[in-house]
């Protein structure tokens, strides 16, 4: 297909066309042309003035639910979701049914992508069945196209095994994720411990959890070398520790999942389910001090968290709800909000810094290069309601809102996604 995006204000630093207003011509997913007013034939339009076109964005933490539990997710409606969000990537957790713990299950993901506009990059387990007992065949599982290694929604409880795999993925210069929490501080646990989870009667998860686990990885990391990038961070604590641990030289990297720079505690309050995820939003503390991470590079990566469930698991009691939302469509809407004028400051934040973590090469606006690419406007506004959700879950505190932020289209593959906003 040939495409003109006509013209797109381009956000691209490593560009020569970075913060310029120009046309972009693909054809047969190739940039053929950039430049002003290009005249071409047989080319579908994408009218894209007063927006922007930015390299494809990558998300480094989602859950498709796929194979296993595909009435919430599977990975066709996934992708579509994503398609929608922006992303053209998409890092998955391994917690499907099976885990993904061996070579199997890791070509299951490579043989849908291998067709997909959405290249879908499978993160395969530290340990079998992400129990936390057992060591994976981590180098076995890397050859495979495995792109890092976690537990995903579960943390590397076991001091040992984190320890073990500090050391092991050190032979090919592996990726390790924790989700930092300690279990038994958080069991039985529905919200963030505070002042609001006294009021409604629920039992708490501290903040001390996630802070004490990110002060034992940090102590093994520095005992053993290696590199390790903790997922969905939500405390100010978790952000110092991080803050002083780069300021030492430690190979440390994190995230921060896109809605707990937006919520918290108190947006629980009338017990509503879809404020119902792990780790808790906290305090307004903490979401500015995550804010602030965001801003002075602390932080290295925005993820979407997608964490699809059906209503069957979430329209229920606060307390017998499952943790976890859809949040890809509400990506971008949820930024603009956040951080307004300084948005530009973060666009790498899911574009370059996710792909130089993973070793993932960073696509390129030039002529010749392979299109990849999101165009977006910041401005548009849309309805997110049931018709315009591709994800199969409804459970996300944005429903039946109108937002501002709209993804028009994106382009990878030789293949083109666009959404109703484009228009």
């Amino acid at each position: 297909m040939n495409l003109l995006i006509r013209g797109a204000h381009i956000l691209n630093p490593d560009s020569p066309f970075h913060n310029s207003i120009k046309d972009i011509f693909i054809e047969a997913g190739v940039i053929r042309q950039i430049g002003d007013n290009l005249s071409v034939e047989n080319a579908e339009l994408i009218d894209a003035k007063g927006c922007y076109v930015s390299v494809g964005w990558f998300d480094m933490r989602a859950n498709f639910q796929d194979p296993g539990l595909e009435h919430k997710e599977d990975l066709e409606s996934g992708s579509q979701a994503a398609m929608a969000a922006g992303f053209t990537d998409v890092v998955l957790l391994p917690n499907a049914q099976p885990v993904v713990d061996s070579k199997n299950a890791v070509a299951y993901y490579q043989k849908w992508s291998k067709y997909s506009l959405v290249d879908l990059h499978p993160m395969a387990a530290v340990s079998l069945k992400a129990e936390g007992k057992e060591l994976t065949e981590m180098i076995d599982l890397h050859s495979a196209g495995a792109k890092a290694f976690s537990d995903g929604v579960k943390p590397i409880w076991h001091t040992d095994i984190m320890l073990k795999s500090l050391q092991y993925l050190q032979k090919f210069d592996g990726l390790l994720i924790n989700k930092p929490e300690d279990e038994l501080l958080t069991a039985f646990g529905h919200m963030n411990e505070g002042e609001v989870s006294t009021v409604m009667g629920l039992k708490g998860m501290p903040s001390i959890a996630e802070s004490l686990m990110i002060q034992r990885d940090l102590e093994l990391l520095e005992y053993a070398g290696g590199k390790v990038h903790f997922s969905l961070i939500s405390s100010k604590d978790s952000v110092a520790l991080i803050r002083e641990a780069k300021a030492k030289g430690l190979k440390v990297t994190c995230d921060v999942g896109v809605n707990y720079l937006k919520f918290i505690d108190a947006d629980a309050q009338f017990y509503d389910t879809n404020f119902k995820v792990n780790p808790p939003y906290r305090t307004e503390q903490d979401r500015l001090a995550l804010v602030e991470g965001v801003l002075d590079g602390t932080i290295d990566v925005i993820v979407s968290d997608h964490y699809p469930h059906d209503e069957e698991c979430k329209k229920l009691e606060f307390d017998l709800a499952d943790f976890g939302t859809n949040n890809l469509q509400g990506f971008l809407p949820v930024l603009i909000d956040v951080f307004g004028d300084d948005f530009e400051k973060v666009v790498d934040r899911f574009t370059s810094k996710p792909r130089e973590i993973l070793g993932v090469t960073l696509p390129e606006i030039e002529e010749g290069a392979d299109a990849c690419l999101t165009v977006f406007s910041k401005d548009r506004t849309w309805q997110f309601n049931k018709q315009t959700n591709l994800s199969k879950s409804l459970a996300s505190p944005l429903m039946n809102q109108e937002l501002k932020g709209a993804v028009l289209a994106v382009t990878n593959k030789g293949q083109v996604f666009k959404t109703n906003n484009e228009a």
